[in-house]
């Protein structure tokens, strides 16, 4: 699961900013070799290298977690300077929650030695956390139109703004209002099919399934199809809508069934516009 790399620079000014290094004797702790996370709904959960602890367990106290802003249309994407503390744990990994869906924050972590000692910061790790749900079953169209069509997030009330029943919405499937209906061919097996002509999909991975909907995390700069894709129980899949705007919106799925008239998906959709944290970037045919 994969956030934005940032650039050396960026890496390095977290890496030189120290916010507590104690002051009696003892040794610094490794910096954590690396920072990964993953999107959730309204969450990022962070996991990172446990060199600190490994290196030197009895020099080990904890780590710390951090956060700053996050400008991701600057070029390149840029962390603010101004981290807050988020908490600590024992173990290489966090979760900072009580987050707001579409708003990117910064994250680093340090380690704490017994002696007070605080480590350099680790990589610096960009994410965004978008809303999901789990197990929502859509309908064949050549079975029954009704719940047969899906779109992400319809604005129903022209704010602008995303609300929570605006997102998720399962629709007749021969309405123009959707992002995709589930179809069945002759030999009886489901496809999503876009709509409209505005909403592309394409593979998480065309080769093997995804573990779960947090690992699909990214959405990467590529050529969306506008045609049906075959629905295949335990694999991602990630859609493009492109807005009146002309601003893409990114969604993705996880189908966790497919039977003879109807399959099941988790889903998630990122509620910041033209932002990509979605999906993995991986093999693509």
């Amino acid at each position: 699961m994969r956030g934005w790399w940032l650039p050396a620079a960026l890496v390095m000014a977290a890496a030189c900013s120290n916010d507590d290094n104690g002051s009696g004797p003892g040794t610094t702790p490794d910096t954590p070799a690396t920072l990964s996370s993953a999107s959730l709904d309204g969450a990022i959960a962070l996991t990172w290298s446990d060199n600190a602890y490994l290196s030197d367990p009895s020099n080990f106290q904890n780590y710390r977690v951090y956060s700053t802003t996050y400008d991701i249309d600057a070029t390149p994407p840029t962390c603010g300077n101004a981290f807050r503390l988020e908490g600590t744990t024992v173990a290489p990994e966090f979760v900072v929650g009580a987050l707001a869906n579409g708003v990117p924050r910064c994250y680093a972590v340090s380690a704490v030695s017994v002696d007070g000692f605080e480590s350099d910061r680790s990589p610096l790790r960009g994410d965004t956390p978008r809303p999901d749900a789990r197990n929502v079953a859509v309908f064949a169209r050549q079975t029954q139109t009704a719940g047969s069509g899906f779109r992400f997030w319809d604005d129903l009330n022209s704010d602008g703004q995303v609300q929570g029943g605006e997102l998720g919405l399962v629709r007749d499937g021969t309405s123009a209002n959707i992002d995709f209906a589930v179809d069945r061919d002759g030999t009886g097996d489901l496809f999503f099919t876009p709509v409209g002509g505005a909403t592309g999909v394409e593979y998480y991975d065309d080769t093997v399934p995804v573990e779960d909907l947090t690992s699909i995390d990214f959405a990467p700069d590529q050529t969306y199809r506008t045609t049906p894709i075959r629905a295949v129980p335990g694999f991602g899949y990630v859609f493009e809508m492109i807005a009146n705007d002309g601003i893409p919106r990114y969604g993705a799925i996880r189908v966790t069934h497919v039977g003879q008239t109807f399959l099941i998906l988790d889903w998630a959709f990122q509620t910041d516009p033209g932002n990509p944290e979605l999906l993995v970037s991986g093999k693509r045919k």
